[in-house]
């Protein structure tokens, strides 16, 4: 079988765990000579963004794989890197990369009637701890105790909160009020939950406060982990707040590629390793790092709070080694998670199993595609959607 067709769907969808604010993905849609049919995602987020790539994908990547053995998926990615030299190393063109990557994995797994994580690995798989994630109403204490006291109430036994509906309150901008949301979530949850942090993007902390926040928080809330207290760039921040913590500390889901996370794994200051698949050059990428951070004795775990492919292909990574800590969903029912696929994930007394089907295990429902799919004539001149 050879590659016969790519497509892209910029999809955008209300975000039930993010107070229905608008998300946006790019989807993509390989089919084979044969009529094999395996789909990927890019973690886009902004509108134009997804345009953007969906253009990129069909235009300047889609003939790049067109023609090609689907099961040479390594050679494909690597053809398109190099096809790419000058205009990728991140952002759109690597968003791009990274929907097609996993989408051909999707192919050659359904082609060899295997998942992916047999594919990576003989490991057998087992059931990964379910850890409920979302976005932090940090302005209503008292909405947060009732969230959080759900999630436990649904069986998960892990949990995490960050950033906030208003990211002018978020997480990370004031030290009294993170210290309060950290008691609340604590005292929702009970003794014997895991509590995640995770700090808002562009907070501005350096080391000090990094260090003085999170021996507050780990006294007062206790921390499974505490989540990019720095700007991933801060090295030398990160390996002064290693150095004067007991908590773990994790980082690296705004990576694109393996010299951005094999610096921080070099760097003896981080925990856990962050990715996205959806973003980190797909499975192919991400597996190169997951093996990076394996061998440095490092756990890694999967950003992957998007649409069911994201969280299917980390789980297929997740199942293939055994460094992985946890999986992140969602715990409120999302377009993009729950109807997208016919078969959705959940978990199920705290784990979530793996799916056991051929390649990423998820069956697409095309007619959901189409009626969150959207197109540039639907943006006014800002990018921001009219309708």
């Amino acid at each position: 079988m050879t590659i016969a067709r790519v497509q892209a769907f910029p999809v955008r969808y209300p975000e039930p765990n993010n107070d229905g604010k608008v998300r946006s993905l790019c989807l993509v849609r390989i089919e084979t000579t044969d009529g094999v049919v395996g789909w990927g995602e890019a973690i886009t987020g902004g509108q134009a963004v997804s345009l953007a790539t969906a253009f990129l994908v069909e235009r300047h990547l889609a003939p790049v794989v067109m023609g090609r053995d689907e099961r040479d998926v390594p050679v494909i990615w690597q053809a398109m890197r190099d096809a790419t030299y000058w205009d990728g190393n991140g952002g759109i063109v690597t968003f791009g990369i990274s929907a097609i990557d996993m989408a051909l994995w999707d192919v050659s797994g359904r082609a060899a009637g295997l998942p992916v994580h047999a594919l990576l690995s003989d490991r057998a798989p087992t059931p990964v701890p379910a850890c409920a994630s979302t976005i932090l109403a940090t302005g209503d204490l008292e909405r947060i105790g009732d969230e959080f006291a759900g999630f436990v109430a649904q069986g998960y036994r892990m949990v995490k909160g960050g950033w906030g509906h208003d990211l002018s309150i978020a997480f990370g901008r004031d030290a009294a009020r993170d210290l309060a949301v950290g008691r609340a979530v604590r005292e929702a949850v009970g003794p014997g939950v895991a509590v995640i942090l995770d700090v808002v993007a562009l907070a501005g902390w350096d080391a000090d406060h990094a260090i003085t926040m999170c021996r507050a928080l780990d006294e007062t809330v206790g921390l499974y982990w505490f989540e990019d207290p720095l700007p991933e760039q801060d090295i030398a921040g990160y390996q002064a707040l290693r150095a004067a913590v007991e908590t773990r500390i994790c980082t690296g889901e705004k990576g694109w590629h393996a010299v951005h996370f094999q610096a921080l794994i070099d760097s003896g200051a981080v925990d856990v390793i962050m990715l996205d698949p959806a973003k980190a050059e797909g499975i192919t990428g991400s597996w190169q790092v997951i093996r990076s951070a394996a061998a440095a004795g490092l756990a890694w775990n999967a950003h992957a709070w998007s649409s069911a492919l994201d969280t299917a292909a980390s789980l297929q990574l997740a199942a293939a080694t055994d460094n992985t800590l946890l999986m992140e969903l969602k715990p409120v029912a999302s377009p993009m998670q729950d109807e997208l696929v016919t078969n959705p994930i959940r978990q199920v007394d705290g784990w979530v199993q793996v799916p056991s089907g051929p390649g990423l295990g998820v069956e697409v429902d095309e007619s959901v595609v189409r009626r969150y799919r959207f197109t540039e004539d639907d943006l006014d001149r800002s990018g921001v959607a009219t309708a």
